[in-house]
């Protein structure tokens, strides 16, 4: 029992030891890491102070920089300041030197201007004095030759005018004849100037009239859409149709400009379709545009076929039934090509049922005979030499050949049916509202170029005839002799032309008739 507890004693005492010596390792190693800590710190609150200083340091740099920076850029716009205040002054120093000289010009001007005036103010009193003196002597020297005479001076004029009268208007007649004469000499190129003078006159609005197209819009905001992403849209549809778009100010419409009918109307559909379909893009542009080529196509096929069908014409070749259809988008003068040569079939067949000719070639040659305009656009030549060289072509027979290349007159007639088609062209044509003027501009022509002529002095009767391209004028032949007939025609052609309007020419055609009249009783 003792030596247990000893050994428990002993035990205890191991024990406290290892806790005194745990407490005494834990304590030293406290006051190590508190040491190392307090190391730590130190170093940081130094390295801090360090940042600190270097920090204020840079600052000051950068601020010294700034001060230096702000002064330079300062100096610099205080010299350019100075060099602009500098020129500026230097240019109005030259606007005042170049100001003061003109004012001394101005004053040197007005000084000789003054000095020229007074001089003119002396002339002039002059001039008043020489002129009175004149008129006494020129008085004084018409009451002499008066008193020589025996005649006043209106009964001196009046004796004078009545002695030359006779012989000035037969002069003046014989001169105008001769004129006439040189005129007619000279007839081509005179009819190719006047031809030219009417082309520049009226080139505008026939060109206006003959190659534009408007396709209405349902609103402004759809010009933009058919311009497209920076115009990829109105290019696509330009390069397919060939034809222009103007889209201006004009309100909801764009205007398609062509000198080709078929391509404007082509564009025309195709822009249509567009609108009402909505979706405007490339892709889309160039399939509208082929459909409305195929649907202009048939278009024309059948506007040919039809019109062959209204005169009662058959056996055409399908190319020219086709260039028939093409010219229902052709206009002369306002009128419609297509329209004109179908009333020129049915009026040439109407005068060979009168004449007893083949009514059946009249009509084929009256519908065929303006079959050159519906290629002109695209070959050169008039459209008699393209009307003739297609026929040869598509084998039409030489009768209406003949009468495509006579009906302007180029060439003779070669047979009836020529002539039928000549004058039913020319029926078609002056008719009244056929081209491009109504009825009621038509019939107030006709009264106004007979009132001209029967204002003038010495006419008993005029009338207009041949649908206001010629006028007949009877004069009363005790008050005109025949050299005043050459006058008065002139006079009126004169007139007419300073007061009226009118397309082509106007014949002027003065008629005196003397007659004796006696009774047996």
């Amino acid at each position: 029992m003792p030596e247990f507890k000893f050994m428990i004693i002993g035990i205890v005492v191991v024990l406290i030891l290892l806790a005194l010596v745990a407490y005494i390792a834990w304590k030293s190693a406290i006051s190590y890491h508190i040491r190392i800590r307090e190391a730590k710190v130190g170093s940081a609150e130094e390295k801090a102070r360090e940042i600190i200083d270097e920090a204020l340091k840079t600052a000051e740099t950068k601020k010294r920089e700034a001060l230096l920076e702000a002064k330079e850029d300062n100096l610099k716009a205080r010299n350019e300041l100075e060099k602009e205040v500098k020129e500026r002054r230097n240019e109005i120093q030259r606007y005042e030197k170049r100001v003061l000289g003109k004012e001394e010009t101005l004053d040197k001007k007005l000084d000789a201007l003054e000095k020229r005036e007074s001089k003119f103010v002396v002339r002039e009193a002059d001039f008043e004095r020489e002129r009175a003196d004149v008129k006494k002597l020129r008085q004084s020297h018409l009451q002499e030759l008066e008193k020589i005479s025996g005649l006043t001076s209106e009964q001196a004029k009046d004796y004078l005018l009545k002695l030359v009268e006779g012989d000035v208007k037969h002069e003046t007649a014989v001169i105008i004849k001769e004129m006439e004469q040189r005129a007619k000499d000279e007839a081509d190129k005179k009819a190719k100037e006047i031809i030219v003078t009417a082309i520049q006159k009226c080139a505008a609005d026939h060109v206006t009239e003959t190659t534009i197209s408007v396709v209405p819009l349902p609103n402004d905001e759809m010009k933009g859409r058919i311009i497209g992403r920076e115009g990829r849209n109105i290019r696509s549809l330009e390069n397919l149709t060939g034809v222009d778009l103007i889209i201006d100010d004009t309100p909801e419409a764009v205007i398609l400009s062509g000198f080709d009918p078929v391509r404007r109307e082509i564009a025309r559909i195709a822009l249509e379709k567009l609108i009402v379909d909505g979706r405007i893009h490339p892709a889309r542009i160039e399939e509208m545009v082929e459909k409305a080529r195929k649907e202009v196509e048939v278009m024309i096929r059948e506007e040919g076929e039809a019109a062959a069908l209204e005169v009662g014409v058959h056996g055409i070749h399908i190319e020219l039934i086709r260039l028939l259809g093409k010219m229902k988008f052709r206009t002369s003068y306002g009128q419609n090509a297509l329209r004109h040569s179908i009333e020129v079939a049915h009026l040439s067949g109407l005068l060979a049922g009168e004449l007893g000719t083949d009514v059946r070639m009249a009509k084929r040659a009256g519908l065929l005979h303006d079959i050159g305009k519906s290629v002109d656009h695209d070959m050169e030549g008039s459209h008699i030499q393209l009307g003739v060289d297609l026929c040869r072509k598509f084998k039409e027979s030489a009768l209406v050949i003949n009468a495509v290349e006579a009906h302007h007159g180029d060439i003779e007639p070669g047979s009836m049916i020529a002539c039928l088609v000549q004058a039913a062209d020319a029926i078609s044509a002056a008719r009244p509202g056929a081209r491009r003027e109504t009825l009621e501009t038509y019939t107030n022509r006709l009264k106004q170029l007979e009132d001209i002529s029967n204002s003038i002095k010495g006419v008993d009767k005029s009338f207009a005839i041949q649908a206001g391209r010629e006028v007949r004028v009877l004069v009363v032949p005790e008050q005109v002799n025949d050299d005043e007939m050459v006058l008065l025609a002139r006079d009126l052609s004169k007139q007419i032309e300073a007061e009226l309007q009118y397309p082509g020419q106007i014949k002027v055609n003065v008629i005196r008739e003397s007659r004796v009249t006696d009774y047996a009783k």
